[in-house]
Parts: C-alpha cells; sequence; structure tokens
C-alpha cells in the first residue's frame, strides 16, 4: 500500500509563508509527477501546482509568483513553498503523486497509481 505523508500545515498571519512537504511511503517503484491540491470549505479541488520528474513545473494562475513547488528526486519528497499567504489561500492543501508501485511478490513494477495525500489544513488570517 502507497501512501503520501504530508506536513507543514498551520495557522498563518496574512503576509506570512508556510513550507509543506509531502513524502511517500511503501513498496515504490518510482514516483513520476507530483503536486498539490487544495479545497476550501464549500468549493471544489483545485490545482495549486504540479512538477514532474524532470522539474517542470504548473501554477494555478492565484498562486503564480508567491508559490514554489520543487522536488527532491532522491527522498521521492515535494514541497510547496508558499509566500505572502493571502486569507483566501485557506484551504486544506492536498498532495498528489502518479507513483509506479513495486510488487514485492513478484519483483515486477506494478501499473501506475494516482495516490492522494490525508491533506494538510493551511488558515490564513489577517
Amino acid at each position: 500500500q502507497v501512501q503520501l505523508v504530508e506536513s507543514g500545515g498551520g495557522l498563518v498571519q496574512a503576509g506570512g509563508s508556510l513550507r509543506l512537504s509531502c513524502t511517500p511511503s511503501g513498496s515504490i517503484f518510482s514516483v513520476n509527477a507530483m503536486g498539490w491540491y487544495r479545497q476550501a470549505p464549500g468549493k471544489q479541488r483545485e490545482l495549486v501546482a504540479r512538477i514532474t520528474s524532470g522539474g517542470s513545473t504548473n501554477y494555478a494562475d492565484s498562486v503564480k509568483g508567491r508559490f514554489t513547488i520543487s522536488r527532491d528526486n532522491a527522498k521521492n519528497t515535494v514541497y510547496l513553498q508558499m509566500n505572502s499567504l493571502k486569507p483566501e489561500d485557506t484551504a486544506v492543501y492536498y498532495c498528489n503523486a502518479d507513483v509506479t508501485p513495486w510488487d514485492a511478490s513478484s519483483w515486477t513494477a506494478g501499473g501506475n497509481l494516482e495516490v492522494w495525500g490525508q491533506g494538510t489544513l493551511v488558515t490564513v488570517s489577517s
């Protein structure tokens, strides 16, 4: 069973910064594209940022210039540096990863899976 472990959420004043981290655990052959999504109360989950295994990134227009996604391929960890936070950034942030699992019983890689973290709450107040 592949899981994503998230950390870094919390309460911050407007204009402040937070850094989210996400690392997979379990039997993994490789971690491919990774990203961060968020869901505010009463709203749909939306893409915040995405990064490929090669380092290519995409950002939502609302966070461009303020958020930076990065990854450490050696650790299969993805980060989201959030600066100049605004109250409208308040949401539960979910890590997402495209993972190729490793089947230890057959010593072969399985089909790719989309895995979600449990979510970490980011609250921005004035």
